[in-house]
């Protein structure tokens, strides 16, 4: 059996725990990735997570589609991007914003903070490192450098490819928030795998840590990897991810390439796309179409047991979209910007604090000699992981 295809709980006994237009999809590399992994042992059905894989475009869809895009195009000539450009599309009830992903923030909403943080970014004096995530200054000075035709084939392609994972947003919130699903969802999307807490009215939605064994991982601690350039979070992010599909290692300037990284950084949206188009974690097997979305009305307890959701039900990682401050990380010797990890694996802990387990890109030492070496496996303080997923502008996740 490959090494990828185990599920590995264990008792983990360690000491301490933008706005963006998504580039047009790129295909899959070919020969890409291998069979399906099966996590070992049997998961109860009220324990299989729901999931789904891309859906179809329903003639409503595509007009609210058409809607947000011509939007779009009717800034196009204006001399700069602004937050105006945080357009959002609703699709059966969940909205989408561009660069942002899901939400339930109102597209006012969105707007104000993408430009408070791009204010922010404008009016701070002391600098702060960056590792790699696209921040808002950066992200609506790419879309003013779009033209036309290719912006709206871009935010034509991002609005297509969240119309047809409406149905994962759905399933997600109903067993991770206990929101209920609309009438007649079943039938309307027949590519949803349903649980049977999904299928069964009398059963309760809203899974819980109880939910779920005291530990478990994903990924193969042999197989991780620094950034090798200070803006290359994503990339690496990225190329752990897809090793631990492949079973082998590919070069970070590869993804670089397919996410579309620039000396600026990466952003969220794209790399989630990337992991569709070149994995199989988002298999039907697995944790179906991988969507980015927006925890801001999430708990902390919603938040971890979607992190237990991803690892244990779907044997899957996690894009990690945190800002890297050293009030949340103690192995920092400096602030840096918003960053990316790869989420890999739960302890609760009985005894403490509930641990969370990522792979870490960042070496602040590799770019600065005199600063302190940071491992690439960590387990650290889930609540501080979680805080610092809310303080990025974004605070959004790739599950």
């Amino acid at each position: 059996m490959s090494r990828r295809t185990l599920l590995r709980p264990a008792a983990v006994a360690v000491g301490a725990l933008a706005l963006v237009v998504a580039i047009a999809p790129f295909l899959p590399d070919a020969g890409g990735p291998d069979a399906a992994i099966a996590p070992s042992g049997t998961a109860s059905p009220l324990r299989t997570a729901a999931t789904a894989g891309p859906g179809r475009v329903t003639p409503a869809m595509q007009a609210e589609i058409d809607r947000v895009v011509a939007a779009g195009t009717a800034r196009v000539g204006a001399r700069r991007s602004t937050a105006a450009d945080a357009r959002c599309a609703t699709f059966e009830g969940q909205r989408y914003c561009l660069g942002v992903g899901w939400t339930t923030q109102t597209q006012e909403q969105v707007q104000a903070r993408t430009a408070y943080a791009a204010q922010a970014l404008t009016a701070r004096r002391r600098a702060v490192e960056t590792t790699g995530d696209l921040d808002a200054a950066a992200a609506l000075a790419r879309t003013a450098r779009l033209r036309p035709a290719a912006r709206e084939r871009r935010e034509r392609a991002e609005l297509t490819t969240a119309a047809r994972s409406v149905a994962k947003v759905w399933l997600l919130r109903h067993e991770v928030q206990g929101i209920p699903l609309p009438d007649g969802f079943a039938a309307a999307h027949p590519e949803a795998r349903l649980s049977t807490a999904a299928t069964n009215p009398a059963a309760a939605s809203g899974k819980t840590a109880a939910d779920y064994p005291r530990s478990a991982t994903v990924l193969d601690e042999a197989q991780v990897a620094q950034q090798r350039r200070n803006y290359w979070c994503g990339p690496s992010t990225m190329q752990m991810m897809a090793w631990g599909w492949r079973e082998r290692r590919q070069p970070q300037r590869k993804w670089a390439r397919k996410i579309g990284t620039s000396t600026a950084g990466s952003a969220i949206t794209d790399l989630v796309r990337v992991v569709n188009n070149n994995t199989g974690w988002d298999r039907a097997e697995h944790a179906g179409t991988f969507i980015t979305l927006d925890i801001a009305d999430f708990t902390f307890d919603e938040w971890y047991v979607l992190m237990m959701r991803h690892v244990t039900d779907y044997t899957a990682p996690v894009v990690l979209h945190p800002v890297l401050q050293k009030k949340y990380y103690p192995y920092l010797d400096d602030d840096a910007s918003g960053h990316f990890q790869v989420g890999r694996g739960y302890d609760q802990n009985p005894a403490g604090e509930p641990l969370l387990g990522y792979f870490e890109p960042w070496n602040q030492q590799r770019f600065d000699p005199s600063e302190p070496y940071i491992e690439r496996v960590q387990w650290q303080s889930a609540y501080q992981q979680y805080r610092a997923n809310k303080a990025h502008f974004q605070h959004n996740v790739g599950v």
